[in-house]
């Protein structure tokens, strides 16, 4: 029970943030013991791989999201007097595990996580005990010397972040696992949520998919605050936008429309790629989806034979909008995605759709104070839009306003296409 403190609102905020530590207490217990739960299936050796120069080990997941914790949350509690008898990680592991946070410090370059086979994984499993039971002190303090509002914000913000990593752990993973001749299997679980997220007899099947219209006008997206739940800031504000009319098609591409556009040259048009995206065709070799393997796909399951109805993934920006183009239509803004989301068949768990929107800041877009600011606005520039989230996403992450993000010529992520179009244009014949 909170102490009464203060005036009525203090006491109110007291009993407020004391009702909200004991929910983080056991959502920290459960974001937390998931991450180990991914690792379980692992190899020692697994947890140093790094594959390519954008994906991160395994151990440098673990280490990055605890150093996190200790960063923002636990060292100012420690110098506050709000926690004792915690001891942080040598200073020297700031440097290997900060990710992108000038403000903090240097860094160690990302393309060599995957050197880094010390500290090894027992001390950094250790490390991450002590953070949890510091932040478990921190949160069961019912007094006034307790989380603030401030603190109890960030270590929000610190289990959403675990959660976005928990996911690109398993993203990262498959790119490793794909490089190894012996096409080693991770776990078969993922591969079932995937199929059991994308057969919903709502979204139809066969070549032509259906549309779902919108008369367009001014309408409004972005979150809509803190009454309704957590949200990233690059989520805000809520803002107005005007669309034409348009339809959104209910599927998200499959494989098999995936495969026609190959079949008739997709890949050795230029007339159907931006000049960029052309280019890395060129350059990188692309003539199919980045894990397709013949008639065969290669998953965290292993290989496994495609299913020409299952949804295309694993595809560029800049694929998509190839596709599109050949199929006549066009990618869907984030506004036009946002907007009928709730009303499309395989809008969540199944893929992260990319859209034709560039990775912007919303009108009066501001970004938070202090080096946490650094979270997402520094990456508005380069970068597309993609919604919904995919079936590696950890269950209640999703959210209808959520914007993911990833330069146009990636596509190791689980990546899907939905497609648009113009509310008077026809569909292909």
């Amino acid at each position: 029970m909170a102490r009464m403190v203060g005036t009525p609102g203090q006491a109110f905020r007291v009993r407020r943030d004391v009702t909200t530590a004991m929910a983080l207490a056991q959502r920290l217990q459960q974001v937390r013991h998931h991450t180990l739960e991914l690792i379980a299936p692992l190899e020692s050796e697994d947890l140093c791989l790094q594959g390519m120069a954008d994906a991160s080990p395994p151990k440098w997941h673990l280490g990055h999201t605890t150093w996190f914790f200790e960063t923002f949350v636990l060292k100012p509690a420690l110098a506050a007097g709000q926690i004792t008898g915690f001891e942080p990680a040598p200073e020297a592991w700031s440097y290997l595990f900060n990710s992108y946070y000038d403000a903090v410090g240097a860094r160690h370059p990302r393309p060599e996580r995957g050197l880094l086979s010390r500290p090894p994984i027992a001390a950094v499993l250790a490390w991450r005990q002590r953070v949890d039971a510091a932040l478990q002190q921190l949160l069961s303090r019912p007094d006034a010397c307790g989380p603030s509002a401030e603190q109890l914000s960030l270590l929000e913000l610190g289990l959403q972040h675990e959660q976005q990593h928990q996911e690109l752990l398993l993203m990262d993973l498959l790119d490793g696992f794909s490089r190894n001749p012996l096409e080693p299997v991770y776990d078969a679980a993922p591969e079932a949520r995937f199929a059991s997220a994308w057969r919903q007899p709502s979204a139809g099947s066969g070549h032509e998919p259906r549309w779902l219209s919108h008369p367009g006008g001014l309408v409004e997206i972005g979150h809509p605050g803190a009454a309704a739940g957590f949200h990233f800031d690059n989520e805000a504000p809520r803002h107005r936008v005007w669309l034409e009319p348009f339809a959104i098609a209910e599927r998200l591409v499959s494989n098999g429309d995936f495969a026609a556009f190959i079949a008739d040259g997709g890949y050795r048009r230029p007339e159907l790629w931006m000049s960029e995206g052309w280019a890395a065709v060129q350059q990188r070799g692309w003539q199919a989806p980045r894990y397709w393997r013949g008639s065969d796909a290669f998953s965290l399951a292993g290989r496994q034979q495609r299913d020409g109805e299952a949804p295309v993934r694993h595809l560029s920006w800049f694929e998509a909008d190839a596709y599109a183009r050949w199929a006549g239509a066009r990618l869907p803004s984030e506004a036009e995605w946002e907007l009928l989301a709730d009303q499309l068949p395989q809008a969540f768990g199944v893929l992260w759709q990319w859209t034709a929107s560039p990775y912007r800041p919303y009108p009066g877009f501001a970004p938070a104070a202090g080096a946490v600011g650094e979270y997402n606005g520094k990456f508005m520039s380069s970068q597309m839009v993609l919604r919904g989230s995919c079936h590696l996403t950890p269950a209640g992450h999703e959210r209808r306003t959520y914007r993911n993000f990833y330069g146009p010529a990636c596509r190791w992520m689980a990546s899907g296409v939905r497609l648009a179009r113009d509310s008077q244009q026809q569909a292909s014949p």
